[in-house]
């Protein structure tokens, strides 16, 4: 009985920006409460980064969902951002695609999603130049094929010469190195 009178006198509570908020139309914002529509900004990074090394490494939405043991539909969710990657799916992500779980978190800067540059005491080269409108440059599919290029040449020399003609093609373009 005292808890019935308990529960009676608890009312929710309302703070004024989410009366504001509902005055003007608006739904209040609940931080990780993305939803199919609207993904938060971290689900749709982290989804990102699990196709760039997805792709970086070759792999099919179908054998990495196959590795673990879901339908390649979750995957594709997964990298849209639409499906929240729970800690320990995360953890066997990491595990498969070889990177440490804190990879996927990489370059995201909650006040800018869009673009995240680190910041650094040394000098650093500014590659916006070369983004289109269309995104990262380091997911593009030239760029991930590239790298995949790059890594099966198995002498590291000869991964270190081909740097030096990229560098030296560069800058017979008169372009900056």
């Amino acid at each position: 009985m005292a808890t019935k009178t308990m529960l009676a006198k608890v009312t929710p509570r309302s703070n004024a920006r989410s009366s504001a908020a509902k005055n003007a139309g608006l739904k209040p914002r609940y931080y990780g409460k993305g939803s199919s529509e609207n993904p938060d900004a971290i689900d749709i990074h982290v989804g990102a980064r699990i196709r760039l090394r997805r792709s970086v490494l070759g792999l099919s939405q179908d054998n990495l969902a196959e590795a673990l043991g879901i339908t390649f539909q979750q995957i594709q969710k997964y990298e849209r951002g639409t499906n929240r990657v729970s800690a320990s799916r995360l953890y066997q992500l990491s595990q498969l695609l070889d990177v440490a779980p804190n990879f996927f978190f990489e370059g995201f800067n909650e006040k800018a999603p869009t673009r995240a540059y680190g910041l650094s005491d040394n000098r650093q080269e500014d590659f916006r130049w070369l983004e289109d409108g269309e995104g990262d440059l380091m997911e593009r599919k030239e760029t991930i094929e590239l790298v995949r290029t790059y890594y099966q040449v198995q002498d590291e020399a000869t991964r270190r010469n081909f740097v030096k003609m990229l560098r030296s093609l560069v800058a017979a373009q008169g372009l900056k190195d």
